[in-house]
């Protein structure tokens, strides 16, 4: 069994792997305007899956080009009646599965001053999981392709209600788009000087991500003060890309509108194999907590008909 530190490392090495490779970003995943396409989720309890699972999910969906957002364990596919395809030919053994992650905490006592002290803390333990792509009898969680043909336009109304909701300061105007920690404000360039349009939206919500973190909201902290800045960067453009997922928000692909955080990054990560798992862990609270200004059912592009859970 791998130690605490050989798991950090193999997952900040497979996700600097990927970012090296000068493609796009691990947690970047290409738009689909469908019911069974967002952020990776489990079948067993319909819930987002968190943290450091979300870009290691969709780092292997991206590989494969999977669409659906549903995963589960080899046998909780078998228990609806699913059967995982044979790894295909030209894929090595024990890379048909993704890799995630369980943290699993751990009690232990200790006497201090004479009295019993409970201490807990987490181990992690990995854990394979399937697409639904990848398994036979599983067409409810897939994307049906057939309902992407022709020309589909995205709906922007979910991101719209969500920046609305906030109540943040936006204020629209000038050739930058930052967020003024001082004053307490978001400025964006006007809508129709961004192309595409969702680009407009994904810049949006960068910048509430950024606007979440601060003192007067979530009060967040970087771990490290050495890499606040890069740390900060991440988590905010982590949060944006996992929000306009979960929005319907076309991302861009490419790495051209990252390339000023790169290099901070990749040092980042080659230096501290903890720093992914910091960052990704606080950009779902910031997604969360963003999401939370708007109930769910408003947001919502679940399909009624996709039942049968594991629990």
């Amino acid at each position: 069994m791998p130690s605490q530190n050989e798991i950090r490392k193999q997952v900040t090495d497979s996700i600097l792997e990927s970012i090296e490779s000068g493609k796009s970003l691990p947690w970047r995943k290409p738009w689909r305007s469908h019911p069974n396409a967002g952020r990776p989720t489990s079948v067993a309890s319909r819930k987002p899956y968190r943290g450091i699972n979300l870009p290691l999910l969709q780092m292997f969906a991206n590989r494969f080009g999977f669409s659906s957002k549903y995963w589960a364990t080899y046998r909780q596919w078998e228990s609806l009646g699913g059967q995982v395809r044979r790894r295909p030919d030209g894929v090595k053994s024990g890379s048909w599965s993704a890799t995630a992650i369980l943290f699993k905490p751990v009690t232990k006592s200790r006497i201090e001053d004479g009295d019993e002290v409970e201490d807990t803390f987490y181990l992690m333990r990995t854990f394979r999981l399937f697409n639904a792509d990848q398994v036979e009898g599983a067409e409810q969680f897939q994307v049906n392709e057939d309902d992407l043909a022709g020309d589909v336009e995205p709906d922007f109304e979910p991101a719209e209600k969500l920046i609305a909701a906030t109540e943040a300061d936006l204020r629209y105007g000038g050739e930058r788009a930052f967020y003024s920690p001082k004053d307490d404000f978001i400025q964006v360039p006007h809508k129709h000087r961004f192309t595409p349009v969702g680009s407009f939206y994904e810049t949006c919500l960068h910048e509430l991500s950024h606007w979440s973190l601060n003192e007067r909201r979530m009060n967040w902290t970087a771990a490290n003060k050495a890499n606040a800045y890069a740390e900060e960067e991440l988590v905010a453009e982590m949060a944006s890309s996992f929000l306009s997922t979960e929005l319907g928000v076309p991302q861009s692909e490419g790495l051209d509108n990252h390339a000023a955080y790169l290099k901070s990054w990749l040092q980042a990560l080659k230096g501290d194999s903890s720093f992914i798992f910091k960052a990704s862990t606080q950009a779902s609270k910031v997604t969360d907590f963003l999401l939370d200004h708007v109930p769910q059912e408003a947001l919502s592009h679940e399909d009624a008909t996709v039942t049968g859970g594991v629990e």
